[in-house]
């Protein structure tokens, strides 16, 4: 049986049962949207591994082992529902479905990621909760400090001479320069992400307004236009700098 597919088993066992319950056949089957005879097999398998607890006419229940491993995706999906809501702007009539595609892909390093640049949600668009991550960690803050530290914007007088580094709003049209850091937190920094404004992305500085402000840009073949009280919190490298 593929990861994938052990995943999706486990998870809707969890859907039905929780942590210690039981989950009937037929409940899987049609959570699953498959055969109760399918799914009799794939439950036999799954208990060879070890992962569920199976008796015939009864239904099956999750080990520690798949506890844990249905607890994880289903942390991954609840965090991918925030992002494709909040970040992305999805109806969230259809997060569920795009998570459920999303959620096996994504690694351990960009769960974390995820979870640092939505500041640690406690609750799914849905209302249900978002699990504790496994990092061992005392709290939270630890994780959005450390991100802070690594994404932080370069403040400008202190960045060397040689560095190239400056704010977007410095920069003259027509010009290129890469972005080198976003807000380290907020809805601002989730709404320059969504745009594509993301460390390492090359922007074209396009025209300025006939009144000085907005400034035109081009990012990923797109027109944006931002605020120069906007700009001046991306950090960007240029040959003007």
């Amino acid at each position: 049986m593929a990861q994938e597919h052990v995943e999706e088993y486990l998870e809707a066992i969890y859907d039905i049962a929780g942590s210690s319950g039981t989950a009937k056949t037929n409940a899987i089957a049609k959570c699953l949207k498959v055969a109760p005879a399918s799914v009799t097999e794939e439950l036999q398998s799954l208990s060879e591994k070890n992962l569920i607890h199976y008796e015939p006419y009864r239904g099956a229940s999750l080990t520690e082992t798949g506890r844990v491993i249905a607890e994880k995706i289903k942390r991954r999906h609840r965090l991918l529902e925030v992002f494709l809501t909040d970040v992305l702007k999805i109806r969230r009539e259809n997060v569920h479905d795009e998570a459920c595609r999303m959620e096996h892909a994504i690694s351990a390093e960009t769960e974390c990621a995820l979870c640092k640049m939505l500041e640690a949600p406690s609750h799914c668009p849905h209302g249900s909760p978002i699990s504790p991550c496994d990092k061992g960690i005392t709290h939270c803050a630890a994780c959005r400090t450390e991100a802070e530290t690594a994404t932080a914007p370069v403040v400008r007088d202190a960045v060397s001479p040689t560095a190239n580094t400056t704010t977007l709003d410095t920069i003259k049209p027509p010009a290129r320069c890469r972005i080198v850091a976003v807000p380290p937190r907020g809805p601002f920094r989730q709404r320059l992400l969504a745009m594509g404004i993301t460390p390492g992305t090359e922007i074209h500085v396009i025209r300025t307004a006939p009144m000085g402000d907005p400034v035109e840009y081009m990012v990923r073949g797109y027109h944006l236009s931002l605020r120069k009280d906007e700009a001046r919190f991306i950090t960007v490298k240029s040959d003007q700098a």
